[in-house]
């Protein structure tokens, strides 16, 4: 586009009379754009010569005598000077720019803008759209408003659009497109049937059918989940496995589901801020929980989470603005209006939320976990019939000899370095927000001032749901999530120093590092020591810690807990108590129960648990409790309280080792500001992202993405970057068209998509006329329908629906499909790649685990992303090996061999066999010198194995294979190398 002005620009420099206006938009902004904004834009701390050419203000102000730019008089124009001059000094732009000079055209189109007046003019992308009217143009060809925009500019250009494509290759393209899997031959029987009868009825039928498919949700969530960055690992050095599959399932069933575009933001990026969030609306924020987590041992976690929301930022400025805002983390934008500060402005409204895991309960498996229980309280009430009394009563006994009454003691005063703690009910104490790895909570008690001396402490870590993993630990990377390490337990008391005499915990144990964990540690004055409950997550522990002498109970008693360790290890929810009875306490084997004051049945319960000569009898028991099924859980957000709001600093050159001042939460200063009276928060912001008044780009954006996903090629090519430095729309008036017309239809995807696939535009061939291929190489204009090579998941999945094997379940934990164990060696801990078995195996490829550090090698082979950044549009290569992978890869190689075994129990053969084969992998209908072909390669293939040069067992994979079968799969194999099953055309 650019080149066809520059030239355009030449001949009219050779003849200024014919000139017309120009426009700044499209002739002057991009030059300036990429010549000179660099140096003499919007960053203030980088501008050259305090000469700003970004703005029709700083242009043309008074430089002390001369202008840069003097509307109505080039020749008085500084600039003009400067970019016509032979000085080297002098010369815009500068040899050490690397930018080439303006030519001939270029000057003569700046002489005339600034005889005109130097007009500058918003940048188009930056102001709302308005609906123009749809051309009269396409008469006889259009099948809607999109097809007249193609049209009237196809007929500028002197232009006609191809004819249709044939019936099977409509089919086969729409299939790929709309739900990522080809169609059967069965199906493509019954579409021609139909389309014989009546065309235009069997395509209503079809795209009816196709966008019912619960595949549809599968095909688009892959889109969006490459903008979400998805993946199954935290990324970094261990890139350890998470569990956030709920959230891919939630983009699936909010598309097929038809979710409106501006629901499906709101509750992506602030669902948990919603009037009483559903379990759905928390899982949806897992979008910006996709960032990666770095479980380095001794990394700075807070650093890390930074990192987290510069990507935040960046992620959430290409998806719903179109724009590269990332660039403003260091400096203001070299080209674009987004300052320094408006970046960390932008911050701000993301970087209040705590970002808990959640459990995902769903129905069915709520039922399941129910009814199970039912037969667990069952197997305990049969267990109970077999206790013996006398054994019980002794055992109790026993128990009630080194335990006390126990007295809450509720803090008058909660300080800590870092996380907010709360007081809640019962004495309860709940730590939330940061954590680093060394964190120190203080807490101030005042004592009655009367009765008997205390004479122990005791310390309950407490499970919570809200913690990770259950609690009671704050611990989320590196140790185990759940998990904590109290390096340090020290009291003072009127201002001196408390002594222990002994401690004793329920149960102590450290996951990584060497040393035990003693309840002792605890008192011990060496950080590197303490008590963690390790592999005990999600249940109540507690440690008991005797006084040397007993304490009168009068005045403040103050505990500091101190937590160590090379990785988060804060407490997320305890209590402390104190006793007053005379002899030595100890922890209770089982903190759930208190020997003195829980009802019998528990009890007994506790007792038949652990006691030898019931061991027989309680293993049905535990065998159900292992049964229970886990509910999932999956990454979430949650706004953090009022009172503990997270301030945002702006950071010098975006080094999270530089805070400069306070930010306050606001969106970029160019754009209109968030609604008066909103509160400047996450879901404010959300609401405004999907505000065409207020986000102009929002409506573009989308609909240049969905343009870019059917022909390869959005009208702005730079689908990540609409702003200063974008490519120009190839088809404006269209994309403002379509952009207005998805608000208006309630911003349905659905609806956009069928817009798009019934236009003439969609159907027609892709075969070019001559001239054409020459005319517009890149397809630009859309005279003919865009071939393009599948993305990687279609090509494995039909293969798979190819081969017989495809498994169309749809949801559940990510699987692992056959790959080398090569593939994941090579990442940390070289972590071994089980191959899923069974019809797991044969999985869609939306749901094969993503490793970031090690992506799964067939799809990063065909470009797939990686899942460490957004990526808002693939790469399209094409590479040896690719053929290498389609001929050689393990799930290729089952596919074709599936197929072949299919076909033997056909009883087909010779040219039916072939042309079975052909149809299972490219749909249509062989020509005669093609079966002439299969069938000349089959035989070859046969002479080889009966021959005894190739193996047929080899060949199979598998003992007993006979020759015959061995060559057909031979065959599959060849034909799904074919350029034809890999492309969608």
């Amino acid at each position: 586009m650019r080149r066809r002005l520059v030239i355009s620009a030449a001949l009219i420099a050779a003849a200024p009379c014919a000139m017309a206006e120009v426009d700044f938009a499209r002739d002057i902004r991009p030059i300036l754009s990429d010549r000179c904004f660099k140096c003499h834009g919007f960053d203030e701390q980088t501008r050259e010569a305090d000469l700003g050419l970004h703005t029709f203000d700083e242009a043309t102000r008074d430089l002390g005598g001369y202008a840069a730019i003097v509307p109505g008089d080039p020749d008085a124009s500084e600039l003009i000077k400067r970019i016509t001059s032979d000085d080297p000094d002098e010369v815009m732009p500068p040899a050490n720019a690397n930018k080439p000079r303006l030519n001939d055209g270029e000057l003569a189109v700046f002489r005339k803008w600034i005889e005109e007046g130097a007009k500058y003019e918003p940048h188009w992308a930056f102001t709302p759209p308005v609906e123009p009217e749809i051309p009269a143009a396409g008469e006889g060809w259009a099948r809607n408003g999109i097809d007249r925009f193609i049209a009237g500019r196809l007929e500028a250009e002197g232009l006609k659009p191809a004819p249709q494509a044939d019936p099977v290759t409509l089919l086969r393209r729409v299939s790929f497109d709309l739900i990522g899997l080809p169609p059967t031959p069965e199906e493509a029987d019954a579409f021609l049937a139909r389309w014989r009868q009546d065309p235009e009825q069997a395509w209503t039928e079809l795209l009816d059918r196709l966008f019912a498919s619960p595949h549809y949700g599968e095909r688009w969530a892959r889109l969006w989940l490459d903008l979400a960055r998805y993946a199954d690992t935290n990324g970094y050095e261990k890139d350890r496995e998470r569990s956030i599959w709920p959230y891919r399932d939630w983009v699936i069933d909010a598309l097929n589901a038809d979710m409106p575009f501006d629901r499906f933001t709101v509750e992506q990026l602030a669902g948990d801020m919603l009037p009483d969030p559903t379990t759905d609306q928390l899982v949806a924020t897992g979008f910006h929980r996709n960032t990666m987590l770095n479980e380095e041992g001794g990394i700075d976690p807070l650093e890390y989470r930074y990192h987290a929301m510069v990507d935040r930022v960046g992620t959430t400025g290409k998806v719903w603005m179109g724009l590269t805002i990332e660039c403003a983390q260091c400096h203001t934008h070299k080209f674009d209006p987004i300052t320094h500060t408006d970046y960390f402005s932008m911050m701000a409204l993301l970087n209040n939320a705590d970002e808990p895991e959640i459990a995902v309960r769903s129905p069915d498996l709520v039922a399941r976990r129910e009814a199970l229980e039912a037969r667990i309280r069952q197997e305990e009430a049969r267990l109970l019939e077999q206790v013996d009394e006398g054994e019980f009563l002794a055992w109790l006994e026993d128990q009630k000899r080194t335990w006390a009454e126990w007295k809450i003691l509720e803090p008058s005063a909660l300080t800590s370095t870092l996380p907010l703690l709360t007081l809640e009910d019962h004495g309860v104490i709940f730590a939330s927000g940061d954590f680093q790895k060394r964190d120190v909570y203080h807490l101030k008690i005042g004592l009655p001032g009367s009765g008997p001396p205390i004479t122990a402490l005791r310390l309950e870590a407490l499970p919570d749901e809200r913690l990770p993993a259950g609690g009671p630990g704050a611990a989320y990377y590196e140790g185990r999530s759940g998990d904590f390490f109290l390096s340090e337990f020290r009291a003072t008391a009127n201002g001196g120093p408390l002594s222990f005499a002994g401690a004793s915990h329920d149960f102590g144990r450290i996951a990584i590092g060497s040393g035990d964990a003693k309840a002792s540690n605890v008192l011990d004055g060496d950080g590197s020591t303490g008590w963690s409950t390790a592999t005990a997550e999600g249940k109540p522990h507690e440690i008991v810690l005797n006084l040397a002498e007993p304490l009168e109970a009068v005045g403040d008693l103050e505990i500091e807990l101190l937590f160590e360790r090379h990785f988060v290890a804060g407490l997320g929810k305890f209590r402390l108590s104190a006793t007053t009875a005379t002899h030595p306490v100890k922890a209770r084997p089982d903190p759930a129960l208190d020997p003195l004051t829980s009802p019998e049945r528990e009890l007994k319960l506790a007792f038949a648990r652990t006691a030898g000569p019931l061991a027989e009898a309680r293993k049905p028991l535990e065998n159900l409790e292992k049964s229970l099924p886990q509910f999932p859980t999956t990454l979430a957000m949650r706004e953090r309280p009022q009172n503990n709001p997270r301030k945002t600093h702006r950071h010098h050159r975006g080094d999270y080792l530089s805070p400069e001042e306070e930010v306050r939460p606001a969106t970029p200063a160019a754009f209109p500001p968030l609604p008066e009276g909103a509160p400047a928060n996450r879901l404010t912001f959300a609401r405004w992202l999907v505000d065409e008044t207020r986000n102009p780009l929002i409506g573009r954006v989308t609909v240049n993405r969905a343009w870019y996903a059917f022909f390869g090629l959005g009208f702005v090519r730079s689908a990540a970057d609409f702003g200063y430095q974008s490519d120009l729309p190839s088809h404006p008036e269209l994309l403002d068209w379509l952009a207005c017309r998805f608000v208006e239809d309630g911003w349905s995807l659905k609806r956009l998509h069928r817009l798009i696939v019934d236009s003439a535009t969609y159907r027609q061939t892709s075969t070019p006329s001559p001239g054409l291929r020459a005319a517009d190489p890149a397809n630009v204009l859309l005279a003919r329908a865009p071939r393009l090579r599948l993305e990687a998941e279609m090509i494995r999945d039909g293969t798979l629906l190819a081969g017989g094997l495809l498994n169309r379940r749809i949801g559940g934990p990510s699987v692992r499909p056959p790959q080398p164990q090569s593939v994941t060696a090579a990442a940390y801990g070289a972590p071994k790649w089980n191959a899923a078995t069974g019809p797991e195996r044969y999985r869609r490829s939306l749901y094969t685990f993503a490793k970031r550090t090690a992506p799964f090698a067939a799809y990063l082979t065909f470009d797939g992303p990686t899942g460490e950044a957004c990526v808002v549009q693939r790469e399209r290569s094409n590479t040896p090996l690719q053929a290498l992978t389609l001929l050689n890869d393990p799930m290729f190689l089952e596919a074709a061999s599936a197929m072949a075994i299919e076909l033997g129990g056909t009883g087909l053969s010779g040219d039916a066999a072939a042309r079975w084969i052909f149809r299972r992998v490219l749909t249509r209908e062989p020509a005669e010198a093609e079966i002439l072909e299969i069938t000349r390669f089959h035989d070859d293939q046969m002479e080889r194995l009966v021959g005894g040069e190739l193996n047929p067992d080899e060949i199979l994979g598998k003992p007993g294979a006979s020759p015959e079968t061995a060559a057909w799969a031979m065959v599959s194999r060849s034909l799904l190398n074919l350029d034809e099953a890999i492309t969608r055309n």
